[in-house]
């Protein structure tokens, strides 16, 4: 059984971008998109992924990731998911022993850059890069499944 445990924070400058990280190019969609409980289909430069992700308990959810045909994540992303669909540019950042996952979002959550960090426990210590800023872990608005129902050109 696989356990995500991550924080997501705001990007406040592009200092990041000094590493020369390492980007791919995200789309992806909801079968299922519930807070508590989603279903995902992801793709990515040439390969895509089935998810199923469901709370547990603070910051950790089960997570479970299959790879599955290119064609087939097409065809569930343009008929099952729910529009729009989630475009992004992920960054690679190694900062302090960990690895950042910058965020910039396209599409209509344009002007979005987030960062996420896994954890191995919950309550790991962590340094974090002064490119951050406020701690939005807890904010359900920047789930990607929230991002969908309410997209980010949408809260002005």
């Amino acid at each position: 059984m696989a356990i995500e445990i991550e924080r997501k924070y705001l990007v406040i400058n592009d200092h990041w971008k000094k590493a020369n990280p390492r980007a791919h190019q995200y789309k992806q969609g909801y079968i299922m998109a519930d807070p508590s409980c989603s279903i995902r289909i992801r793709m990515t430069d040439e390969r895509a992924f089935l998810a199923i992700k469901k709370q547990k308990k603070g910051l950790a959810r089960w997570e479970f990731e299959y790879e599955i045909p290119v064609s087939d994540a097409e065809e569930m992303l343009n008929n099952l998911c729910t529009s729009p669909l989630i475009e992004k540019t992920r960054h690679l950042v190694p900062f302090a022993g960990h690895i950042w996952e910058i965020d910039v979002f396209a599409g209509q959550n344009k002007g979005l850059v987030v960062a996420e960090v896994e954890l191995q426990e919950a309550n790991e210590s962590i340094q974090i890069p002064a490119w951050l800023g406020q701690e939005v872990t807890h904010d359900p608005r920047y789930l990607n499944i929230n991002l969908v129902k309410h997209p980010f050109s949408s809260w002005r």
